[in-house]
């Protein structure tokens, strides 16, 4: 028998890409592909679905060209995303009928501040483990109902289709013929209960969404489909559906409870792994699905989330213009031995936890005539630890397990100087794997594991490998000052608008 390989589509925020894995889970192909982001007013964020799905599309293709093979070695297909941004589509002709609404855009905080002052709040929470913030995608959906001319209608009819960005590439892959999405992404609505595993009636009326434009929840992995010939010229099973930062905790096989990791991309994510049992949070943590295996139950994580952080040092490169290229940012910031007192609070798009404050913006303190682009570039990798080590602290706390190792991806995972910067804040140690591309591996092991590529989480266990470990190097004493100072400037960022700057 040839040799089979993984097709992971991971679709990222503001690229996406293809990966080719093999069966030792090493890569063997990659295509990638950035895509347009819409600003259309301050605090709103777009994406074009249609370009989505093409440049997917190019990507799978591109990934097989890259790795040397044919649809015809690929054994199955997995999926991770994005989560919480939504798109809504005509099931005829598979035509979005708006951009999708992105997880960063913030125009539903008013709706969501009046829901949170309202009598269902702690019933929301508890069912769904979620904070209410415009971030989750009820509000968002519940916005294009209302404000797309005919949509209520027409969604009354049947004629419409919603869901996270898995169901809309899985309709795209299927050419519409199924319409699904799994636990990891439906948990991210605030439509699902987390503990019956289903939509949930009062949860709809609640936000006046009609069940019937939903998709189907199934578990992460298990095969929800094939791909139609218009898409690949061999039919290929879809067995792994997994939202990104549920899939970098699979990818880094943190499958034993008290097990974290750290993704560091567009935002910046913790999870936990909580086994079987949903945690509540103490410290506005989120109660998560973090996978649900075929025939199993459901396995549950704490999150943290932090909204800006590779996006930070973007927008040194676009907005500021102080580097050409992110990989810039690490000389740039060795160039100093400290911040000088900087301190940066990348709230462009509010605060998620433990503080969600969705009217927080960011600032910079501390700045003397002394400041330069060093000490800006230093800060701002600074900041991406310190929201971390928020995130640990609530973590360890809320679940009574106290962190001896912190696993760690995502792109700006391969920066050393912000590994140790991690280490340090944290006072743990940092472990960094061979293959940062945890969330692609994730999805691909959710794949593999349903068509029986992967016989075991022992069998995954057996292809890991350590790129490096990160050992804290700082003294208690300047921890605990710059922590103190982390939370004084953070403190003066939160409520920087009023209610009303959001009309």
């Amino acid at each position: 028998m040839s040799e089979r390989f993984i097709l992971a589509l991971d679709e990222g925020t503001s690229s996406l890409r293809t990966v080719v894995f093999d069966l030792e889970g090493a890569i063997r192909g990659v295509s990638q592909l950035e895509f347009e982001q819409f600003f259309p007013k301050p605090g709103l964020v777009e994406h074009d679905a249609d370009e989505i799905w093409t440049k997917q599309h190019e990507t799978m293709i591109g990934a097989l060209e890259a790795a040397g093979i044919t649809s015809d070695d690929v054994d199955s297909i997995g999926i991770t995303n994005q989560r919480e941004t939504i798109v809504l589509w005509d099931r005829a002709t598979s035509e979005p009928l708006h951009n999708a609404i992105v997880w960063q855009d913030r125009r539903t905080t008013e709706f969501c501040n009046a829901l949170q002052a309202g009598p269902h709040a702690s019933m929301i929470r508890e069912r769904t483990g979620l904070v209410i913030d415009p971030y989750f995608s009820g509000s968002k959906l519940k916005w294009l109902l209302d404000n797309i001319p005919g949509a209520r209608d027409r969604a009354a009819r049947g004629e419409l289709a919603a869901g996270t960005i898995d169901a809309w590439l899985v309709w795209k892959l299927t050419a519409g013929r199924v319409h699904a999405t799994d636990v990891t992404n439906a948990c991210r609505t605030m439509l699902f209960n987390i503990h019956t595993a289903a939509w949930d009636d009062e949860l709809l009326e609640i936000f006046d969404i009609p069940r019937s434009i939903l998709p189907e929840v199934v578990p992460t992995s298990g095969v929800v489909g094939q791909t139609d010939s218009t898409v690949m010229d061999v039919s290929i099973p879809i067995s792994g559906i997994i939202g990104d930062q549920q899939a970098a905790l699979f990818g880094q096989l943190c499958v034993e409870h008290g097990m974290a990791k750290s993704t560091y991309g567009t935002g910046c994510f913790m999870l936990m792994n909580t086994g079987e049992n949903a945690v509540t949070s103490e410290h506005q943590l989120l109660t998560t699905v973090a996978w649900q295996l075929e025939g199993q139950p459901m396995v549950y994580a704490l999150e943290g989330s932090v909204f800006i952080a590779g996006a930070a040092i973007q927008w040194l490169r676009d907005g500021l213009q102080i580097i050409a290229s992110a990989p810039e940012i690490n000389e740039l910031a060795a160039s100093v031995p400290d911040t000088g007192g900087v301190k940066l609070v990348p709230a462009f798009a509010g605060m998620g936890a433990p503080y969600w404050n969705p009217e927080a913006r960011g600032s910079i303190q501390g700045i003397t005539r002394g400041t330069n682009r060093g000490h800006i570039a230093r800060a701002t990798l600074e900041s991406l630890a310190y929201q971390a080590a928020d995130l640990l602290n609530a973590m360890t706390n809320d679940s009574g397990v106290p962190l001896t190792k912190l696993r760690v991806d995502g792109g700006a995972a391969a920066s050393d100087l912000l590994m140790q910067m991690q280490a340090d804040i944290l006072d743990v140690p940092v472990e960094r794997p061979k293959v940062l591309e945890s969330t692609a591996l994730g999805a691909a092991y959710m794949a593999g594991l349903a068509t029986g590529a992967f016989e075991s989480l022992a069998d995954l266990e057996s292809h890991r490998e350590v790129d490096r470990d990160f050992h804290p190097g700082m003294s208690s004493e300047e921890r605990e000052r710059n922590m103190k100072q982390w939370h004084k400037a953070v403190e003066r960022s939160l409520d920087w608008i009023d209610d009303e700057e959001h009309s």
